[in-house]
């Protein structure tokens, strides 16, 4: 294989796709050297890490503690030290007359060079102009023979500046250090629109994406190197860390319009920053790589969905120090897939689950909760809740007096099951996970205090619909542990005699699109009816969702999956009287 030494039109890259911790330096940075030994062994003279590697991202208001940013400082420069026959550019939070979402190139045991972030994301999950001041124009370095430029995330999102800018200014390949988040299909839409930047630009990207799992946000990592014509020729893998080294050709130059104005170009731009130069290392005793250039496959959506929540349940309970998990298995399908995520997340032995029978419960329901515990091989206790329920009816028996039966009732049993569910919690360590799914907590099908207890909420951004595709995905693997009874029944909560969901909600089948219109994609009354909706379905919807806002907030945290998830995407007022 023709190595960078043999070609100096090649270059080997490495691009470092890593689970990072937020807060943990000593261990962002421990993994930052491992792979920066792994890179110079595969003989690849520049490896680049994700946006704001060292801190872990996002790292919130914690970028608002002066220590924060000096720890930030002290671990770089301890990474430094190990950059000796290599080139790293890795993503930090700079504190100099102000803070930076920054990047910095490090080489010869020592900080080279720093690029600042322009564009700042202050839409969706993003918040970054309330911690970081934007940079002010592009930077380029050169590398050898080589001339690199350094983006960090947005700045490739939007046209022009800096991309652009260093593109003019001599650049053959421009790295990109990322921290995208997930959400479904959002691979497929980032790689075309880097293709058309590639091509706009006539200069290979290099794109280097965090992976794994912080609070709701998931990152994919899906790293890419593109050439010059927008074509694909390395892919990393999804929800998984990777090492991912290609050979890049820098020589071709497709569009003879565009070399010849980058040409003329001055690489002294006052838009362009020349960060200075550095001898093309050689790293000492590479081995061949055997790993060059691999284009991974994308995973189908339901693959790709059912990966992520995989990978954030597990960051979620891992990086927050518990070693159990417990959830309440109904014998419906929301919990059966809760549980089938739990299993392939942790593991059978770190998962337990509850049956909790009340007098309205099925045979059929709690025959299938057992035969779902013992297909997944966890552990399952059953608690039946009548005696509780009398008890309640007991005490409240005075003050509910002249009153009929009614949603209170229902509610108590879902409260009921919340309060052993967190009991066994607080007595054992394990943390909880909720059911709900994002159509319920949409419109409020939910009980506060009951089924929406607990630690962490798995598929609260899974509209029902998609929990049936996800559900029937998981059986397709292995074993079928979901039976299939679960999948033919009518939804139910099983609160009262015959209850089925679509007593109180439309069909999901038309609940869902209603919703991501409302929700996703902002529509108001008159656009979802001139969409073919019934207008009473419309005003119903509109009605559930605006007036369960307050029960929204008192929701654990869960797994982003789609573009505008509940919390951090979406923020509407409790008080407000709009209406829609």
């Amino acid at each position: 294989m023709t190595s960078a030494r043999d070609t100096p039109a090649t270059l080997r890259i490495a691009l470092a796709q890593i689970n990072t911790v937020v807060g943990d330096f000593d261990a962002n940075a421990a993994k930052v050297s491992e792979r920066i030994l792994e890179a110079q062994e595969a003989g690849a003279p520049l490896v680049a890490f994700p946006e704001l590697t060292l801190s872990g991202y996002p790292p919130e208001d914690l970028l608002l503690k002066e220590h924060f940013l000096a720890d930030a400082w002290a671990a770089l420069n301890h990474i430094a030290l190990s950059t000796r026959g290599i080139v790293a550019v890795v993503g930090f939070p700079e504190k100099a007359d102000r803070v930076f979402n920054a990047a910095a190139v490090l080489a010869e045991g020592e900080v080279k060079a720093i690029y600042r972030k322009v564009h700042l994301p202050n839409y969706g999950v993003f918040d970054e102009r309330r911690y970081f001041q934007p940079g002010s124009h592009g930077a380029i370095f050169n590398l050898g023979e080589h001339r690199i430029g350094i983006t960090v995330c947005e700045d490739i999102w939007e046209t022009g500046s800096p991309l652009a800018d260093e593109a003019l200014g001599g650049a053959s390949l421009v790295v990109n250090l990322s921290a995208s988040p997930y959400h479904v299909d959002k691979g497929y839409q980032r790689e075309q629109m880097f293709c058309q930047r590639a091509r706009d630009n006539a200069v290979a990207l290099a794109y280097c994406n965090l992976v794994g799992g912080q609070d709701e946000l998931v990152f994919d990592g899906q790293s890419m190197v593109i050439d010059k014509a927008g074509v694909v020729i390395a892919r990393a893998g999804q929800f998984a860390e990777e090492l991912l080294v290609v050979d890049l050709d820098l020589a071709a130059e497709p569009d003879p319009v565009r070399a010849g104005a980058k040409a003329r170009a001055s690489a002294t731009s006052p838009r362009v920053e020349m960060l200075g130069k550095i001898d093309l290392p050689t790293a000492a005793n590479a081995t061949p790589a055997t790993n060059v250039s691999v284009i991974s496959d994308p995973l189908g959506t339901e693959a790709e969905v059912y990966g992520a929540l995989v990978l954030g349940l597990r960051d979620y309970v891992s990086k927050n120090g518990f070693q159990q998990a417990i959830l309440g298995l109904s014998g419906g399908i929301d919990s059966a897939l809760v549980a089938c995520i739990a299993v392939d997340a942790l593991g059978s032995e770190r998962v337990s689950a509850v049956v909790m029978p009340s007098p309205y419960s099925s045979e059929q329901t709690q025959s299938d909760a057992h035969l779902m515990a013992s297909g997944l091989k966890i552990e399952s206790t059953q608690l039946a809740i009548e005696p509780v329920m009398a008890a309640y009816d007991q005490v409240l028996s005075d003050l509910f007096a002249n009153h009929q039966p009614d949603l209170t009732e229902e509610n108590l049993q879902a409260r009921i099951r919340g309060n052993l569910l967190m009991a066994l919690s607080n007595k054992f360590g394990s943390i909880v996970l909720t059911t709900g799914n994002k159509s319920e907590m949409s419109v409020g099908y939910s009980t506060l205090y009951g089924d929406s207890a607990g630690g962490f909420a798995v598929i609260k951004d899974v509209p029902k619909t998609l929990v049936y595709r996800l559900a029937r995905h998981r059986n397709q693997q292995s074993d079928a542990p979901i039976p299939e009874a679960i999948l033919q029944r009518a939804p139910s909560a099983e609160l009262r005699p015959g209850q089925r969901d679509d007593d109180s909600l439309p069909p999901y089948e038309i609940l869902d699109p209603i919703l991501e219109g409302y929700v996703e994609n902002d529509l108001g009354r008159e656009a979802l009816v001139a969409s073919g909706f019934d207008p009473a379905d419309v005003d119903r919807v509109i009605g559930l969702v605006d007036r369960a806002e307050y029960k929204r907030r008192q929701q654990p945290p869960g797994i982003k999956i789609t573009p505008r998830a509940f919390g951090r995407d979406r923020r509407i007022p409790i008080t407000n009287r709009y209406g829609g």
